[in-house]
């Protein structure tokens, strides 16, 4: 596999992960703050909202950062935008300037998604030496990782063993014992947030991610905010539209969020998406003599992992260290594998390791998903991405009660993950902080165009929420990329690719309704 190539799976993976244990899935983050209402008054919002004058004056200081060719500094932010003088964040910025030739459009900020994905790493490790050179040369590539994550106060919930122990419970209950070992999982990662985060836990929706994103803008000098932003990043994205809307430069949105679905409503979506996604893995498999799930037909590729996943239930497997393979895991190890088909042949591999008792493969997968170091540590992505996703939605389910009610639902959306993604969706049941945000549509209006990009097998972001995002925005523009895997920027369309880069370096929107395969 190309390197560039997978750097950009990986990074898009993020951009969604902590779909089976968060559960909030990755579009779930909404805030009242960003609703029509407040948008449209936006368009006439000072240079300088009231109160941040000193945020909006500070001077960044670059330096270098370690990594060739790029700089890095740190942003001023007020904890709590309701109380600007009172307690400061660091947020880190990295950049790579503009290579030339050609005239300075001026700064591209990029955003991977998790919400927890760092976009710092995410520039430094692709888009700014990934994306096309043509757009590298007029732009300087800029991130700041959200408030939260990674370099940016990140919140902290669980120590390694305590994470392995949460990844490892079982997510499809079978008994009262179970359900209860899973509800204490949930609390534990909330009581361990709390406890290690309290003070910045309240303070990491998406409105206020948005809005330290607007003190950047000006902060680079930029009049507007051009901007790529992936999965989770297109809800950042629309909400920074629909709080700035005059303010709103370029703003490619791929793999898009709709904001107007309630939790309940997104985690069964998304459910359904990874079942779409799983029967063009499946269909692709039992063409190959080799298939690990035979080479009947789908159904019996499916019948035969959820006989694995049920094997692995009652007796996990080795896979080479301490840790077994468990049914959650191989669950989040497959489930990762779906984000991009060059990943199929791994899973393959995987799969039919699996199944003679080396659980190695699927854990890897699982591993990358949770990004568990080698040392045993995690990044902060998972638990970032609980605490912005319980902040910005209210849960699905207010108790295991409500779950178990609801997975006949989630297993009609998908036979194999329904049952495991619906009792996911418990995880914000217990949050410590209430949520600030619900369900509304964005629309943005007085903003330059928008390009929404959906593509039409797309397991983690369904392509009907693009559809409904794109019509929602009253300037957004539909980009539609027909195959499979999570977004379509940079992922090898030319037809994609192109009217993209036209929009970014010309400001042209491609053509209605425009379709690429």
């Amino acid at each position: 596999m190309d390197t560039r190539r997978s750097l950009h799976i990986l990074a898009t993976t993020l951009g969604t992960a902590g779909l089976l244990i968060s559960g909030c899935t990755s579009g779930s983050s909404t805030s009242t703050s960003s609703s029509a209402s407040s948008a449209s008054s936006a368009a006439s919002a000072p240079a300088v909202p009231a109160g941040l004058k000193p945020y909006y004056a500070q001077q960044l200081k670059w330096r270098d950062c370690g990594v060739e060719g790029f700089q890095c500094t740190t942003m001023k932010a007020p904890l709590d935008y309701k109380k600007p003088d009172g307690t400061k964040i660091n947020l880190a910025v990295s950049r790579k300037k503009a290579t030339g030739p050609g005239k300075r459009i001026g700064s591209l900020l990029v955003n991977p998604g998790g919400p927890g994905g760092s976009a710092v790493e995410y520039l430094q490790s692709y888009a700014a030496l990934g994306y096309p050179a043509q757009v590298r040369a007029r732009y300087d590539m800029v991130a700041v990782d959200p408030r939260g994550v990674a370099r940016s106060e990140p919140v902290v919930c669980l120590t390694g063993p305590q994470m392995d122990s949460y990844t490892e419970v079982d997510q499809t209950p079978d008994d009262s014992h179970e359900v209860t070992e899973l509800t204490d999982a949930f609390k534990e990662l909330a009581d361990g947030c709390e406890k290690h985060s309290g003070e910045i836990l309240p303070h990491v929706s998406t409105v206020e991610t948005a809005r330290d994103m607007d003190m950047l803008r000006s902060l680079l000098g930029d009049e507007k905010l051009n901007y790529v932003g992936a999965s989770y990043g297109t809800f950042l994205g629309a909400t920074y539209a629909g709080l700035f809307p005059a303010r709103v430069g370029r703003l490619v949105l791929d793999g898009a969020m709709d904001p107007s679905l309630d939790a309940l409503t997104l985690n069964r979506d998304q459910t359904a998406g990874f079942e779409t996604g799983f029967q063009a893995f499946a269909a692709d498999c039992v063409k190959k003599k080799d298939c690990p799930l035979g080479t009947t037909s789908t159904a019996d590729a499916a019948a035969r992992l959820k006989r694995l996943f049920t094997d692995l239930d009652a007796r996990p497997i080795a896979t080479g260290e301490s840790r077994r393979l468990t049914e959650s895991l191989a669950t989040t190890g497959v489930i990762a594998a779906m984000y991009d088909e060059s990943a199929w042949p791994q899973l393959r591999e995987a799969l039919a390791a699996a199944q003679k008792g080396d659980g190695s493969g699927l854990l890897a997968l699982s591993d990358s998903y949770y990004e568990r170091r080698p040392n045993g540590t995690y990044a902060n992505l998972m638990f970032a991405n609980a605490a912005v996703n319980c902040l910005d939605l209210p849960p699905a389910f207010v108790d295991a009660k409500a779950a178990a009610r609801a997975v006949p639902s989630f297993e009609k959306a998908s036979p194999v993950f329904g049952k495991a993604f619906a009792w996911a969706a418990l995880n914000c049941a217990d949050w410590p902080v209430p949520p600030t945000g619900t369900p509304h549509r964005i629309e943005a209006k007085g903003a330059a165009p928008i390009v929404v990009v959906g593509t039409t097998r797309d397991p983690a972001t369904p392509y009907k929420w693009a559809q409904s995002l794109a019509g929602q925005l009253s300037s957004g523009t539909l980009l539609t990329y027909e195959g499979d895997g999570h977004t379509a920027y940079g992922r090898g369309s030319k037809c994609i690719d192109t009217a993209i880069n036209t929009y970014l370096l010309e400001g042209t929107p491609p053509t209605k309704d425009e379709k690429c395969s």
